[in-house]
């Protein structure tokens, strides 16, 4: 990853958790970099995510939504991971107009940013899985049809649909990426709203019964998010995944009874109990959902190294030692 040494990276969303993942990894390898944020309370921006690098970066207190402020940010800018955005699905259900606004509006208006002032600038879109709907086959693969249950996955696809179209008009070179239940140190624990994973591990650790919705027998793949990084990285700097979208994914499929099964066992006391679907979130699930990733693996030699028990166990470890930070959803 030399093509990093030196260069100047933006990533919108930065504080949140695949950003700040991504900001560590990129100061490693010496790039210059900058994280935009808004530091909204329900979206996940936490500065104790850079805690270990905040001196070797620059931090920026601005919403995507500005679009004067982002245009004087893209400037001179070498890369730009994308990745702000609104990841509650419920929400989206009960304020769509603020998920349109970030999730497309914004995207827009950043890519305009882009055409304007830095039309060099090589760029990845942070996409969901969500958009696919409920499954017609498994794995899914990016010929899928796309079915969104809700208005966070429409909006998520209306924010491709421009990236893609930028990438073929003007040529700023735009890869998508569509990311599958990525979980480890710095998501959001304090609620559902970035994965249900989250508020499991804080039910864990706090000594409460994870809730496991519907039978249990959904079956679900993760990401590890050192491997969503890697994916990051290597879209970033390889010239076949400008204009692609491409799913991530695992081979390691798991329904959510066993998941459980696994977490519980990970801390003293850990119990779950199965109970039935809230309404609202019945009426936008989706079922089984696992992804066929192989034409990142073929194109850009990305296939996912962290094992879910590893990697459950690190992000275990991790709130059990830093919970204090994550546990206020203003934080």
């Amino acid at each position: 990853m030399s093509e990093f040494l030196s260069k100047r990276v933006l990533i919108t969303g930065g504080l949140g958790f695949i950003g700040s993942n991504l900001a560590r990894r990129l100061v490693g390898l010496g790039a210059d970099v900058t994280l935009v944020d808004s530091l909204i309370p329900q979206y996940g921006g936490n500065f104790q995510n850079i805690a270990d690098i905040r001196d070797r970066l620059t931090v920026n207190i601005c919403d995507v939504r500005d679009p004067f402020a982002i245009e004087h940010l893209v400037r001179e800018q070498h890369f730009l991971f994308n990745l702000a955005g609104q990841t509650s699905h419920l929400d989206s259900m009960t304020d769509p107009q603020t998920d349109l606004d970030i999730n497309a509006s914004a995207q827009l208006s950043l890519l305009e940013a882009c055409r304007k002032a830095n039309p060099g600038i090589r760029l990845v879109f942070a996409s969901t899985r969500q958009l696919y709907g409920r499954p017609d086959y498994l794995p899914v693969d990016e010929k899928h049809p796309i079915r969104p249950v809700d208005v966070n996955g429409i909006n998520k696809l209306a924010g491709e649909g421009y990236h893609l179209l930028y990438s073929n008009v003007y040529d700023i070179r735009a890869s998508v990426l569509r990311l599958t239940n990525t979980y480890g140190p710095g998501m959001r624990v304090v609620d559902a709203r970035q994965t249900f994973l989250g508020i499991w591990i804080r039910q864990l650790i706090e000594g409460s019964a994870i809730k496991v919705f519907g039978d249990g027998l959904q079956l679900r793949d993760f990401n590890f998010v050192d491997d969503c990084v890697d994916a990051l990285l290597l879209a970033a700097t390889n010239e076949a995944a400008i204009g692609q979208v491409y799913n991530l994914g695992s081979r390691e499929v798991v329904n959510l009874k066993s998941l459980a099964e696994l977490m519980i066992q990970m801390v003293a006391g850990g119990r779950f109990e199965i109970v039935p679907f809230p309404a609202d979130r019945k009426a936008i699930d989706i079922g089984d959902y696992y992804s066929d990733f192989s034409a990142i693996e073929r194109d850009l030699e990305w296939t996912p190294k962290v094992d879910l028990k590893t990697g459950l166990a690190q992000t275990i470890a991790y709130y059990q030692q830093h919970h204090a930070h994550y546990w206020n959803a203003s934080t």
